[in-house]
């Protein structure tokens, strides 16, 4: 087979000439388009806000910052969600509890969202559980200062919905020995502080 030696220019066919070819494209969208609007077959969309579509448990949405049974925060300013982040955009300010049991907790605990790119790395870095990732995808901001979701904003009513909770770390070998620390915890039977001076004092006798 021989090649042409010097460039040729595309013959249009007749059919080319009169833009025919895109009646075919017209004729899909028109078929589209008339199917949906009667109903012949099951619709892409969806009515947003009045429908919502259903994502998976564990999806990655809007921070929450959960509370523990009598209000305060499960955070304790250890900063390991801020550390793990690769976006850096968590900003903690820590000061000292008024709770001898807890050693500190975050005065200023801000994320930028639009910096955010939801991996997550903050909920399994977190090992009070205090932060997790809810179903809530409305974000919507008309400046960046907006976007800049501060302590008091990601305490939400929402967020002691289990419905509304999206990714968070499970362990279930771990939940029933969570649950009783927590309910030594409020019923005062444990002292942290106490312990954690035993347990120097046992190591300092022990060398």
């Amino acid at each position: 087979m021989s090649h042409p030696k010097s460039p040729e220019p595309y013959r249009y066919t007749l059919a080319e000439r009169l833009y025919l070819p895109l009646l075919s494209g017209m004729w899909v969208t028109l078929r589209h388009f008339v199917g949906n609007l009667f109903g012949r077959r099951k619709s892409v969309t969806i009515e947003y806000p009045e429908e919502r579509r259903q994502y998976s448990p564990r999806f990655r949405g809007h921070h929450i910052l959960t509370s523990r049974p009598d209000g305060s925060l499960r955070c304790v300013a250890c900063f390991l969600c801020a550390t793990a982040c690769p976006a850096e955009c968590i900003h903690i300010e820590a000061g000292e509890h008024p709770d001898v049991n807890v050693e500190k907790y975050p005065v200023v605990y801000d994320i930028d969202m639009l910096r955010c790119v939801f991996c997550g790395y903050c909920v399994d870095a977190c090992p009070e559980e205090a932060i997790v990732m809810s179903n809530n995808y409305d974000m919507a901001f008309f400046n960046r200062a907006s976007s800049v979701v501060t302590k008091e904003e990601l305490q939400k009513p929402f967020t002691y919905d289990s419905s509304r909770l999206g990714y968070r770390p499970r362990y279930p070998e771990e939940e029933a020995m969570r649950a009783e620390a927590r309910a030594q915890l409020q019923a005062g039977r444990v002292d942290l502080v106490g312990e954690a001076r035993r347990r120097q004092e046992q190591a300092a006798a022990a060398r």
